[in-house]
């Protein structure tokens, strides 16, 4: 993105679009906002492409939008004349999850927790349903996360962003609320107090509309909240009056759906905008006020101190509430592990640590990477990002430098009732994988097809070398990706999997699907298994290790069963693998999928399948628009195949949903007719028999 000089220099605005500038002494989330107003990406020529929701509170920017860009008002918004809807609902719901013992001894449990304001793509052109590229931000630390910003808004496009469905989908399988967000930017950037005024404006019973509609939004769309983000200047006291009792209005209308707000540290109770670094008596009042909590927890501007942070503590706690309820801004954007940060100021050494704290912009660990990228790079850089590489998670945090999170925040987990199966799909790939074959050449991305994925990367116990343990991307059993272990393997090594509380009886079986690359050398492969917790932090699981047979080059995938039954009826607290090498060549495995149940289940088939629009290119391509009903029962998700007058099947993309949209179909050969069929995908991955349409030529 371009990145443009702040016109107010020495102070940090919090910013919407690309990169808040190094020379300034802290960002704010303004800046970066505006700076991508102006610079979007032009919508497809596609008129049934559907795209994520923005909006304006109400007045709209005089002149015309840019191309691409529709500007819409909340205020009129309805539901039932939303066309996109059924595209941008996400459909999974928030996931309970638990904090298994840590995986090292420097990680707390139930102190800081982490934010994160991230921009999936600009505000305006942004897909409801993934996209034809591989090259995507796709995250996947979702075990360290607390709350997901999904960050935009700009003056020329929308100050008022629903996050897309696949983002909501994926976050929620693994427990993480997502807030949409409300941005009212500075002056300098195109901001107007007008749309200030729209947001907070009473109706003639005294009530705030525009409240009750991001309550409604919220619901309808099915994420979990908002993070509001005053900026434009010129306000006054009684402005900041009614943004305080709007911000009332919303958390108590959205607590009953299990809503959540965070406020952004700009506006004060003067209604001026003084970004304050602290919880303090200026911006106290957005926080919390003498009839109890007005936001759910505040983002601290990025000028705090240590000091300023150890005052705000203490003020939340005399508050009664708690200080990890505040996120300490850290600006990550344009130098990821590199950004200077007192991380002592939030993670003291040898004490309690001080408040929570929020990444802004993560995303860098996409963005900073050269032309070309491949998604094995990007995770590579997430993982360092976020878990330190290597077996860093089973290792202490040390002082200094880039202090990874996983070192210091304790992760979480959702697995906690059977079944449960991952196929190891960060979410994106070059291809798509099913049985081990490709169903489609192209590359892809969709957030909601992610499954449950490892949380700790990578922590290997082994008294010989430490194997290099990664995604790839060249080969998978099933989506886009597959979990690849190569090594020497010079002693036995175990490969922590998933903390777990899954309970298991005596028909509990887990199933291993994997294979050997051709240069591999053999390898004997154990189901690792434990059925008590790890004994402390930092302490591998007590694990039993049952056999699941030898692989041997050549042989392609393969699926191991393993019975857990003798193991009795409990509860696995822990799942993993040892992988012992045999004869002394290097070993390449590769772990396509895993799963633990008790007893094979086949969803049944949705039903009521249909085109609801077309669109037909110069070219001759059509676009499609399909829905259909859901399937009775539990669906994981559903996936759309194109059958092609040879019998084959060609993958055409999936959803949570019960919409999607298919663009850029050909006739194959003189076909009369394009055969679409939908199939609902259950937990285990079985899938149902096919609901089935004609596209006619």
């Amino acid at each position: 993105m371009n990145r443009q000089p702040s016109p107010v220099p020495r102070r940090r605005v919090l910013l919407a679009g690309a990169g808040a500038a190094a020379a300034l002494a802290g960002p704010s989330l303004g800046a970066s906002a505006a700076r991508a107003a102006g610079r979007h990406r032009p919508r497809a020529a596609d008129s049934l492409q559907p795209y994520a929701s923005y909006w304006f509170p109400d007045s709209l920017p005089s002149g015309t939008p840019g191309d691409g860009i529709t500007w819409r008002s909340l205020a009129a918004w309805q539901p039932g004349t939303d066309r996109d809807l059924a595209f941008n609902r996400a459909t999974v719901p928030l996931a309970p999850r638990f904090t298994p013992v840590p995986a090292n001894s420097t990680a707390r449990a139930g102190q800081a927790r982490i934010s994160a304001l991230a921009a999936f793509d600009h505000t305006a052109g942004n897909p409801s349903q993934g996209s034809a590229s591989a090259d995507t931000y796709a995250p996947t630390h979702w075990a360290l996360l607390d709350e997901l910003v999904f960050w935009g808004g700009s003056a020329g496009e929308g100050l008022i962003l629903a996050p897309n469905a696949p983002l909501v989908d994926a976050a929620h399988r693994n427990g993480v609320p997502v807030l949409g967000t409300v941005f009212l930017p500075p002056v300098a950037y195109g901001g107007q107090l007008r749309w200030t005024r729209d947001l907070v404006r009473k109706d003639a019973a005294g009530r705030f509309p525009l409240a009750a509609k991001l309550v409604q939004v919220a619901t309808v769309y099915g994420f979990d909240g908002w993070f509001v983000n005053a900026e434009t200047g010129g306000g006054d006291a009684a402005l900041a009056a009614d943004m305080q009792a709007f911000l009332r209005a919303l958390r108590t209308a959205g607590a009953g759906h299990g809503l959540r707000v965070t406020w952004y540290d700009a506006m004060n109770r003067t209604g001026q905008v003084g970004w304050q670094g602290a919880l303090d008596d200026l911006n106290r009042p957005f926080f919390q006020d003498a009839s109890g909590p007005v936001a759910d927890s505040l983002f601290v501007d990025f000028r705090w101190s240590a000091r300023s942070l150890a005052d705000s503590g203490r003020l939340a706690e005399q508050l009664g509430r708690s200080r990890y309820e505040l996120w300490a801004g850290v600006d990550v954007e344009s130098a990821g592990w590199d950004t200077a940060t007192d991380w002592d100021a939030i993670l003291p050494e040898g004490r309690d640590q001080v408040v929570s704290f929020g990444f802004y912009r993560p995303e860098w660990t996409l963005r900073h990477l050269p032309a070309g990228r491949t998604p094995g790079q990007f995770h590579a850089a997430d993982d360092r990002f976020w878990a330190g590489g290597g077996a860093a998670p089973a290792a202490p945090g040390g002082a200094g430098g880039w202090r990874a999170p996983a070192t210091a925040v304790a992760d979480r987990s959702t697995l906690t009732a059977l079944p449960f199966a991952s196929s190891f799909n960060t979410g994106h790939g070059l291809r798509w994988y099913e049985a081990g074959k490709v169903t489609s050449e192209a590359p892809w991305s969709h957030l909601g097809l992610q499954d449950r994925l490892p949380p700790r990367r990578w922590v290997v116990h082994t008294e010989g070398q430490l194997p290099d343990v990664s995604w790839d991307f060249d080969d998978a059993w099933r989506g886009g990706s597959s979990l690849l272990v190569r090594g020497a393997l010079d002693a036995p090594a175990t490969l922590e999997l998933f903390p777990a509380r899954l309970p298991a009886g005596a028909a509990t079986v887990l199933d291993l699907t994997h294979r050997l690359d051709p240069d591999s050398g053999p390898v004997a492969v154990e189901v690792a298994v434990a059925t008590r917790p790890a004994p402390a932090p930092g302490r591998p699981a007590p694990y039993v290790h049952l056999p699941a047979g030898t692989l041997r080059p050549g042989g392609g995938w393969r699926t191991d069963t393993v019975r857990l039954g003798p193991l009795g009826s409990g509860t696995l607290h822990a799942l993993g693998v040892r992988l012992t090498g045999r004869g002394g060549t290097a070993v390449a495995w590769r772990l396509g999928a895993l799963a633990v149940h008790d007893g094979p289940v086949s969803p049944a088939a949705p039903g009521g399948l249909r085109i609801t629009d077309t669109a037909a290119a110069a070219d001759g391509a059509v676009s499609v628009r399909l829905a259909w009903r859901r399937a009775d029962g539990p669906v994981r998700h559903y996936e759309v195949h194109r059958r092609l007058p040879d019998g084959s099947r060609r993958f055409l993309g999936g959803t949570c949903g019960t919409a999607l949209y298919v663009p850029g179909l050909r006739r194959a050969g003189a076909e009369p007719a394009a055969g679409i069929e939908v199939r609902a995908v259950h937990e285990l991955f079985t899938t149902s028999e096919p609901a089935r349409v004609q596209l006619p030529w």
